[in-house]
């Protein structure tokens, strides 16, 4: 259903760069000017993980991409050093971008995962879309909107208002679970609750569902949304990407789940990195009628994979 890119990997470590010397993965994506704008996450010699930014006008072919990072939480202090993440490695900072334009809206918004040796929560931030475009990195004050003392990852916005609210998905597991609000601004001691359990899917490549993926793209046929399974069929167990179909205006409402993943690790860049058998997608896009899924493998490269839209949807049944 999806093609992988024969030059895949797109983006790949730069051991001349302190800051991504070791890994570069999980890409959150976002159509802007006919431009795709890639952001990355890094890994680099003080371990400490940060976004790196690149852009594509064919969808493929890396035609721009910064030396420096544009996004890093506050330096890691030294408590952060003594634990390692298991979650892509690194000793503090953030991890697997979203980014998504609200329909109306003038700013970028991105969720993130924001992690220490203390926690691991989701953070937001903003920035003007034309400080985006104009390469000003200009970023708001980051906001930690999951709860004090409680593992959270993977918090996804719609890239438009329903009925009226902006809305926020925020677990797929045992069931979609969606917050509604007003704005985006995140109050003092303002959070979103959420809940994951284990779930597997009746249809059995998946032994566990994990988390959405990339934010939401609207079709005719409803929300496509991406999102993570852990398979048990193999000796070690794999992270495969499926995806599923929401109801456009009641997206708790899941119209169509594909049977099968669309994305596993069967190349040499999603088994030959830190870490084996994972594709982990953060960012997806429409364009031109085609579809691109942006995603990391091994948690090591930046890869894609793509296909016509409606030849996608034509796959449902």
């Amino acid at each position: 259903m999806l093609v992988k890119f024969s030059g895949n990997p797109i983006i790949t470590p730069t051991e001349s760069c302190w800051w991504e010397a070791y890994q570069t993965f999980n890409p959150g994506a976002i159509l802007l000017n006919n431009k795709i704008h890639i952001v990355y996450r890094a890994i680099g010699v003080d371990k400490v993980s940060r976004f790196g930014y690149a852009a594509s006008r064919d969808g493929f072919t890396i035609d721009e991409r910064f030396s420096y990072p544009i996004y890093g939480r506050e330096t890691c202090s030294a408590s952060y050093r003594s634990y390692p993440s298991t979650s892509g490695g690194g000793f503090g900072g953030c991890e697997d971008p979203r980014l998504v334009k609200v329909k109306g809206d003038s700013n970028i918004y991105m969720t993130y995962n924001a992690f220490s040796s203390e926690e691991l929560r989701v953070g937001i931030t903003s920035i003007h879309v034309n400080d985006f475009l104009n390469k000003k990195w200009i970023w708001e004050k980051e906001k930690l909107i999951s709860l004090p003392r409680k593992v959270n990852k993977n918090f996804v916005i719609f890239p438009e208002k329903i009925q009226g609210k902006y809305a926020i998905l925020h677990s797929i597991s045992p069931k979609i679970s969606i917050t509604y609000l007003d704005n985006l601004n995140f109050r003092e001691g303002e959070y979103i609750e959420s809940s994951h359990q284990i779930t597997a899917s009746p249809d059995g490549w998946e032994a566990e569902i994990k988390s959405p993926g990339a934010p939401p793209l609207k079709t005719k046929e409803g929300w496509l949304l991406f999102y993570h399974g852990i398979s048990k069929k193999e000796l070690c167990w794999k992270y495969k990407i499926g995806f599923m179909l929401l109801d456009l205006k009641k997206p708790e409402e899941i119209r169509y789940k594909a049977k099968q993943p669309v994305i596993e690790p069967n190349q040499w860049y999603e088994n030959g990195g830190f870490k084996p058998g994972i594709v982990y997608t953060c960012g997806a896009v429409l364009k031109d009628k085609k579809l691109y899924v942006y995603y990391g493998g091994a948690d090591n490269y930046v890869c894609v994979a793509y296909a016509w839209l409606d030849e996608f949807l034509k796959t449902i049944s």
